[in-house]
């Protein structure tokens, strides 16, 4: 008796099994030729730089600022912010704390990964994941219910010594 139920089940069993590999088979990354060609190229948006990520990232450069320095890196997914400056200690703790960060600033050492990738070279700047000794968070607006930055993914927030109470701050978004 239990042999006849195993053998009308195998049928359904064996559909299923079709069916869940033609979906997860449908999800692949497989090239497409159409796909290639209408991809836009990653590349730099060639008249944007700090004020345009300022103003995505809805935050205003600080006043004294000095080393202003911003660029668009357009990608066939979304676009990277990056905007980076001098300031003091305590304007950069405001700024962090404005983005309301998932996790306090934290020192990190040398490290490969960051949103903005070697992007920071592109501003002739070292980018902070090949710093010596960085201080870094994240945040992520839509989780915390920022309003003012709902249409941002997130952002990565890394703060580099200068000298004295000068601090670079670095800031990717997207």
């Amino acid at each position: 008796m239990k042999l006849r139920h195993i053998l009308r089940a195998l049928p359904l069993v064996s559909a299923g099994a079709l069916v869940a590999g033609l979906a997860l088979g449908g999800c692949t990354s497989a090239p497409s030729e159409r796909a290639a060609r209408t991809a836009p190229s990653p590349g730099w948006e060639e008249s944007a730089g700090a004020p345009e990520a300022a103003a995505f990232m809805k935050i205003r450069i600080p006043e004294g600022a000095t080393e202003v320095k911003g660029a668009v890196r357009i990608q066939p997914q979304e676009n990277v912010y990056l905007l980076s400056f001098v300031t003091s200690e305590q304007t950069a703790r405001t700024i962090t704390e404005d983005l309301r960060p998932d996790h306090p600033l934290a020192a990190e050492g040398p490290s490969s990964s960051s949103l903005s990738g070697d992007g920071f070279k592109h501003l002739d700047l070292t980018p902070p994941q090949e710093l010596k000794s960085v201080r870094t968070t994240s945040a992520c607006p839509p989780c915390t219910g920022d309003s003012r930055r709902r249409h941002i993914q997130g952002i990565e927030i890394h703060i580099g010594e200068v000298a004295g109470d000068r601090v670079r701050v670095y800031l990717t978004a997207y």
